[in-house]
């Protein structure tokens, strides 16, 4: 660990209360958050020109666009706490009960409807009667989802032996066939994973489908933002952050760490020095890679070799309504979410939809031309309306490095909150959350850093912090 004499400058405050944090993204402003209630004088230092990391909003024309379609469950309860936080809850509320429209267009019209909902009955009983009218698969495969449902709830997420296997094999070998995997498994994997089953590490699907569709009656319960996600995570979060004190730089890039020989750490950025007691670095794994000062963690290389994983998002606005319900999801096309976001975006005539496309790996990079060619033709044969509506706008969204990749081993390459280095703590989606890259692991691990922080700055953790169950 290299240490530097201190050169004579000033610095943010009196010694065991300063914490810069490095990135403003949901773990960023987290931490920066739950330190400031704890009575640490904090920086905010993001590069970009606004909070929110990669659930963000910009304007295209009159319209308020989502960079891509982002919800919650009920079981996110960190997520919700930070909702609560920022006195956003209203604004993304839940629904009352799950239910999922699932279409399927292979079949024919009028039987291509099914649900996945869950009645007021204990686990595993609420989810009993939609497996049993599911229409999309087999009588013997919903039988046989209800066994591997049984066997998954029985694993323990935290084995680090289910960290190297992979979930498609687990599922073939207890008894899914290629159809249940793509009408079940796949259905709620891909979008909490961000990759097919074969694809993703058995350990972080056992800890998906335990949590959210086998610990609760009510965890899968879905939540959304009503208003453009810039509304929560970049406008209502400046706001809390200026509340609690914070001081926010915006177009702000670090360029370097390093700690002094009295164990404080000096922040350079291009225009300023900043000396403080404690640092969270809360942005992406290579740009942790970078920042991070030799001998920080064994082995820095694994941040490397945590890959990374695309979503694409297709904007489709139509000169009418053509969907009636606020989601569905669906079969048999390679459409597999679609969102009305005409309400949120501020659109007055017509209907805007985006379609949510995890592990887009082969589209990601595609021309906008073919992905119009490709996609517009698929959602006339999903949703019918579509067909005699004219398209007014046809755009997409991009994020090639959306998540970590969640391959069978990335539980080994994901590093803690704590670093070798006294004073230096990691955040972020892609850290040991055991969560998933969602919402919900970037804010646990925003307050698994600050917690971290506050022991070593010998500072109080407030009563009313962390009140959401297995934070850190």
């Amino acid at each position: 660990m290299s240490e530097a004499p201190r050169p004579a400058r000033a610095h943010t405050g009196a010694t065991g209360r300063d914490a810069v944090v490095v990135g403003g993204g949901l773990a960023g402003v987290t931490a920066a958050l739950a330190l400031a209630d704890a009575g640490v004088r904090v920086t905010l230092l993001e590069g970009r020109p606004r909070l929110g990391g990669l659930a963000f909003s910009f304007q295209r024309g009159d319209l308020t666009v989502d960079n891509g379609q982002h919800v919650y469950l009920r079981c996110c309860t960190a997520y919700r706490w930070f909702l609560d936080r920022i006195e956003g809850t209203a604004l993304a509320p839940l629904q009352n009960r799950l239910d999922v429209p699932v279409v399927d267009v292979d079949k024919p019209e009028g039987r291509r409807l099914g649900r996945l909902r869950r009645d007021p009955l204990p686990v595993p009983l609420h989810l009993g009667r939609s497996l049993a009218a599911y229409p999309h698969l087999s009588l013997a495969e919903r039988a046989s989802v209800g066994r591997a449902a049984l066997a998954l709830k029985g694993l323990d997420p935290t084995d680090p032996a289910l960290d190297g296997q992979d979930f498609g094999t687990w599922l073939a070998r207890h008894g899914q066939s290629p159809r249940a995997i793509e009408a079940l498994w796949d259905l709620v994997g891909v979008a909490t994973l961000n990759a097919v089953a074969g694809d993703a590490s058995l350990g972080l699907a056992a800890m998906v489908f335990k949590t959210g569709l086998l610990s609760e009656p009510g965890a899968a319960d879905i939540g959304w933002a009503h208003v453009p996600l810039g509304d929560l995570h970049d406008r209502l979060a400046r706001k809390a952050l200026d509340s609690a004190g914070v001081r926010t730089e915006l177009r702000t890039r670090v360029t370097s760490l390093s700690r002094y020989a009295d164990g404080r750490w000096s922040v350079q950025t291009p225009g300023e020095t900043i000396d403080t007691d404690a640092v969270v670095l809360a942005v992406p794994q290579r740009e942790t890679h970078d920042l991070l000062p030799a001998g920080a963690l064994d082995d820095p290389g694994r941040l490397l070799r945590i890959g990374t994983a695309p979503i694409l998002n297709v904007h489709v606005v139509y000169d009418r309504p053509v969907l009636a319900r606020p989601f569905l999801a669906a079969l048999g096309t390679p459409v597999q979410w679609v969102f009305d976001r005409t309400a949120a975006s501020g659109l007055r005539e017509g209907q805007y939809l985006a379609l949510s496309q995890s592990a887009a790996q082969d589209d990601i990079d595609a021309p906008v031309a073919d992905l119009r060619e490709r996609y517009l033709p698929e959602l006339e044969r999903l949703i019918p309306g579509a067909r005699t509506a004219r398209v007014r706008d046809f755009f997409v969204t991009r994020e090639r490095t959306a998540t970590f990749a969640p391959t069978p081993g990335v539980g080994r390459l994901r590093p803690g909150a704590r670093t070798k280095a006294p004073g230096l703590y990691l955040a972020g989606a892609w850290t040991a959350t055991g969560w998933p890259a969602t919402m919900e692991s970037a804010v646990r691990s925003g307050v698994s850093a600050a917690d971290a922080a506050l022991g070593a700055l010998g500072r109080p953790r407030p009563r009313h912090l962390f009140q959401f169950e297995e934070a850190a």
